[in-house]
């Protein structure tokens, strides 16, 4: 049989292998032309700086800033009742941050500690309605009968005013912080037992046929299926939990007495000091977007990032 070999036109170009060479060897491979090495000490090209992002992300909140003083300067103008002027207002704020924290007695105290005496009544009727209202929370999830037996109450008391739970806080308790304490606890609980409670009633249905094969006791749903699952739901009704919380201390701060931002805007009204009250508001602000932006980035770290997106 005779057989004929076919060679293309480009294999009539290329060299024979030599003799002691592999067949891989046989066929040169072209080579890229090698780049110039860079010269020694030559500094590195410098990414170029996005000035459009930079403007967009300063001149919005500036001019929003600067709208506002524009406003309040010209109400401060039309005004014929002594309104105080954004200068007027800036230099009572440096009088007043100058010794923030004094004590002249139990009805005149710097703002500082007034802050604090705020921060503190949050924190005690906060931390209540959390050690109260998350067990709840995974509880009404977890279990029909008490989310059927439950739903009715919280959709009832829900919608309620917070203010409107004080008397009753005066009634029982016989004093004016407990009650405080109280008010912040009834409005600071729906937050974290609806989101729990939802939180635990998306987690998915495969997870608990899972653990139902498995035959894992309840601790261990709790603490290896639920807890993981509904954490980013659960600090999303602490968030909510905690703005409630410092929106309502201020009216019943006003309504009380005793030290506290609140007590102190109203003590600063009947002393007819309105530039003390605009420098309370703004603090009253700053504090609670501090605590909104530190329970976001909470949330944040404990997030996973599919609920993240």
């Amino acid at each position: 049989m005779v057989s004929a070999v076919f060679h293309s036109p480009m294999d009539a170009s290329l060299p024979l292998p030599r003799a002691g060479e592999g067949r891989s060897e046989g066929v040169p491979r072209a080579e890229a032309p090698s780049q110039p090495a860079a010269a020694a000490g030559e500094p590195k090209p410098r990414t170029p700086i996005d000035l459009r992002a930079f403007w967009m992300r300063v001149l919005p909140p500036l001019a929003g800033f600067g709208l506002l003083v524009l406003i309040w300067e010209l109400v401060a103008m039309k005004s014929t009742t002594g309104f105080p002027s954004p200068l007027a207002t800036w230099q009572q704020a440096l009088t007043v941050f100058s010794d923030p924290f004094y004590s002249k007695g139990p009805n005149d105290q710097g703002v500082g500690w007034n802050v604090l005496s705020s921060l503190q009544r949050v924190a005690l009727g906060f931390g209540l309605a959390a050690a109260v209202g998350i067990p709840a929370g995974f509880a009404i999830g977890r279990f029909e009968f008490l989310s059927r037996m439950f739903n009715p109450l919280i959709s009832l008391l829900r919608p309620v005013s917070p203010l409107a739970w004080l008397p009753i806080g005066l009634l029982v308790f016989k004093g004016a912080n407990p009650a405080a304490i109280w008010t912040i606890f009834i409005c600071s609980i729906w937050p974290m037992v609806i989101n729990t409670a939802v939180g635990v009633q998306r987690v998915p249905s495969d997870y608990m046929n899972v653990a139902k094969v498995l035959n894992l006791s309840e601790w261990k749903i709790f603490t290896k299926i639920l807890f993981p699952a509904v954490l980013p739901y659960m600090l999303t009704g602490v968030r909510l939990a905690v703005g409630t919380a410092w929106l309502v201390i201020v009216a019943a701060e006003m309504l009380t007495g005793g030290v506290g931002i609140g007590f102190w805007v109203w003590d600063e009204w009947n002393n007819l000091n309105v530039a003390n009250i605009i420098i309370a508001i703004f603090v009253i602000g700053i504090v609670g977007l501090v605590l909104e932006f530190a329970l976001i980035k909470l949330a944040t770290a404990f997030t996973f990032e599919e609920v993240k997106s």
